[in-house]
């Protein structure tokens, strides 16, 4: 090797090395809360089959409207840089329960071509909590099962432990999930329900791959307090872990049940300023003043960029540049730039096609974007939208 490649190669090496030293030192400043990432809505959804989307469609249209959009499987979306995913359970301890979705003999009375097989692996037979969006109707998932999800979360999280705090939006769903006549109804959840979903999770992510309550309440009286006074972890207590938040309010209650302040408890509760457990909140229609007042108060906020495929439809981005801007450390969409809106292109990302950036409204001075997920980067969002 000549002694201008050697030279060369040492320039090279001790760059990486200076970007390591500097991507450490930012990690140790920056606190789990300081960063803003983007999401998905319903993140399982793999749409509907053929026959099935022209039922659908054709027999509740507007219905159809909202809910025409279809995600890739979990470690394809991480792949592309999504950092918040979000699934929708029901209980099903016997197995089964929804193993036979209505609109498979809908279609075939309606003389429509038969779909390929619902669930050639039969995970829906299996005991154990199910990831379903509507039942009976739109329940194609790319993990039928909730163990599965989280299977597959681990997995890309483990070949990937470098990555920033995986977080994760869970939302039961009960009693009627479609507007089908004689739909099968989902199971109430109960404390013991809750109990069994942690149990779930503890079977997958071991203590060591989770952020929860108890480590960002430390020695404070509350969580609130603890988040109020800048507790939550930094990066580089978060880098290669998952966080679980609990989307439904009024499901709260069942789960503080004997757990006041969460104690033993995986979930965050999605709860309001001035209780005890308020740690994260929900704000997905709030305004960007609202919003940003919460993220400077120390609250983890998670809002929506788009409804119903409305802003897919007319690729108006008003309202994805403002929660952007907002510092909402969540924002998710139904199209992500990996999974433009087929009418217009439209997509939500980050800035640069950064998986992860410096939030706008509360990181440190300083703070670099690259420096949260170095290589790793996305398509550019769709250009926002002229009137």
């Amino acid at each position: 090797m000549t002694s201008s490649r050697l030279g060369t190669g040492l320039l090279a090496l001790a760059a990486v090395a200076a970007a390591a030293q500097t991507s450490n030192k930012q990690d140790k400043l920056l606190h789990l809360n300081q960063i803003q990432v983007v999401g998905s809505h319903n993140s399982y959804n793999t749409g509907f089959a053929p026959s099935e989307e022209k039922y659908f469609s054709g027999h509740f249209p507007d219905a159809f409207h909202g809910v025409d959009y279809h995600h890739q499987p979990l470690p394809k979306q991480l792949d592309a840089g999504v950092r918040q995913l979000e699934l929708d359970i029901v209980t099903d301890p016997a197995g089964g329960r929804f193993s036979h979705p209505k609109i498979v003999g809908l279609t075939k009375e309606a003389g429509l071509p038969a779909d390929p097989d619902f669930d050639p692996q039969h995970e829906l037979d299996k005991p154990g909590f199910k990831v379903i969006h509507l039942g009976d109707v739109n329940q194609r998932s790319s993990c039928q099962t909730f163990v599965h999800c989280l299977q597959d979360i681990r997995g890309w999280s483990k070949a990937h432990p470098k990555h920033v705090p995986i977080l994760l939006l869970i939302e039961d769903k009960q009693g009627r999930l479609s507007q089908l006549p004689g739909a099968t109804t989902a199971e109430p959840w109960t404390a013991e329900t809750w109990n069994a979903l942690d149990a779930e999770i503890r079977s997958v992510f071991p203590a060591r791959e989770l952020i929860t309550p108890d480590k960002v309440r430390g020695k404070y009286p509350t969580l609130e307090a603890a988040v109020l006074a800048g507790a939550w972890p930094t990066l580089a207590e978060s880098r290669g872990k998952v966080l679980f938040l609990l989307y439904n309010r009024p499901s709260a209650p069942a789960y503080l049940e004997g757990h006041p302040l969460l104690q033993g408890r995986v979930l965050f509760t999605n709860s309001e300023p001035g209780k005890p457990d308020a740690a994260f909140v929900e704000r997905d229609k709030g305004s960007q003043d609202e919003i940003r007042a919460l993220v400077k108060s120390g609250y983890l906020v998670r809002t929506r960029a788009d409804f119903n495929t409305d802003q897919g439809r007319t690729n108006d981005t008003t309202r994805r540049d403002l929660t952007l801007a907002s510092g909402a450390q969540m924002v998710s969409t139904d199209f992500l730039v990996s999974e433009p809106a087929p009418w217009t292109g439209y997509t939500v990302g980050l800035p640069g096609g950064v998986p992860a950036r410096c939030n706008p409204v509360n990181a440190p001075t300083g703070c670099k974007d690259e420096l949260l997920e170095p290589g790793v980067r996305t398509k550019e969002p769709s250009p926002s939208h002229q009137p």
